[in-house]
């Protein structure tokens, strides 16, 4: 296709979009009447919903169906790619190194979020701790990737280290480590790289819960000689209990997708694989359509009730 087609392509594009909105507005202006609001409510909501069946409905329905196919995609085996992924000795790893990222990750990004949060409330350098531990969040997890694996990076404990973790326990008389490579260990250090990106999230949502919280009854608190942890037990954190759930879950969303922080450090190897990048490797590698989809299925299967529940506590949120 040259230049010129695409162009071209351009320009009808543009004008069937103005040609559409020009008769919506046009059946706005000249149907007033009960059916003639329908009518328009139809004419807005109609294109929506094309475009979700299209580009949401169909490709989630031809999933599932393919989930139940071969390799190929020709032939039904009914469960059996369910079967292998809780049954096969390296899927199991998969699961169990996924829970192990959902466990650990929501939890420690959140616990250290709301510990920096309060620490730093209405301190003097309160923007400047801000910016610091929302930093990581500006960056790309593949650039965060890239940084930690360099602070990741071996060399045997008689040459010199170009690894900062490394370098640090050779300083202290240790022996260097290989933290990308030991099992079962190496999938710990990854999950470091997403607490440290996610924590600046979970530190900006509940520093302005906090915030939120009324003057009057931390207040009221202290008068009645509550203060310390005390204060942070039953005043701060029953106030932001509907904050930290949607940070948990959303947190818990994010890390089920976690992708690039595989890729880009170990590439699955050495036990290090989960169940997005798994999904990628058995979908676009070994091209395993039936296997691949059943990953994906299995993966929209775990972050849907989070989803349904993280929007339940948003709207109680936004109602308060």
């Amino acid at each position: 296709m040259t230049t010129g087609e695409k162009f071209a392509q351009m320009f009808i594009a543009i004008a069937l979009f103005f040609g559409v909105v020009a008769v919506i507005l046009l059946l706005t202006q000249r149907l007033r009447s009960r059916r003639g609001e329908l009518i328009q409510s139809a004419a807005f909501v109609l294109p929506a919903i094309l475009l979700i069946c299209i580009g949401l409905l169909y490709p989630a329905l031809s999933t599932i169906k393919q989930s139940f196919g071969n390799a190929a995609g020709t032939e039904n085996v009914g469960f059996e790619n369910y079967k292998h992924i809780f049954t096969d000795e390296a899927l199991v790893r998969v699961l169990l190194n996924t829970a192990a990222w959902v466990v650990i990750v929501p939890t420690a990004s959140t616990v250290i979020g709301l510990v920096y949060a309060v620490l730093i409330d209405r301190s003097r350098f309160e923007k400047f701790a801000k910016a610091l531990i929302f930093l990581p969040m500006a960056i790309s997890l593949v650039g965060a990737s890239i940084i930690w694996k360099f602070v990741y990076e071996y060399q045997s404990t008689e040459n010199a280290q170009t690894g900062i973790a490394n370098a640090v326990l050779k300083f202290f008389g240790f022996d260097t480590y290989r933290f990308l490579l030991n099992q079962p260990w190496n999938t710990l250090f990854l999950i470091v790289i997403m607490i440290w990106v996610q924590a600046g999230f979970a530190m900006t949502l509940l520093s302005a819960s906090i915030k939120a919280i009324p003057d009057d009854i931390v207040e009221a608190a202290r008068l009645d000689g509550v203060g310390g942890f005390k204060l942070f037990r039953y005043i701060t954190v029953p106030s932001i209990r509907p904050s930290l759930i949607v940070v948990l879950t959303t947190i818990s969303i994010t890390t089920l997708k976690a992708f690039d922080i595989v890729r880009t450090t170990t590439g699955g190897n050495f036990d290090t694989s989960v169940l997005a990048y798994e999904f990628y490797v058995q979908s676009f590698r070994s091209f395993d359509q039936g296997l691949g989809a059943a990953l994906a299925v299995l993966i929209f299967i775990l972050v849907l009730p989070i989803v349904i529940y993280n929007v339940r506590q948003m709207r109680k949120l936004e109602a308060r």
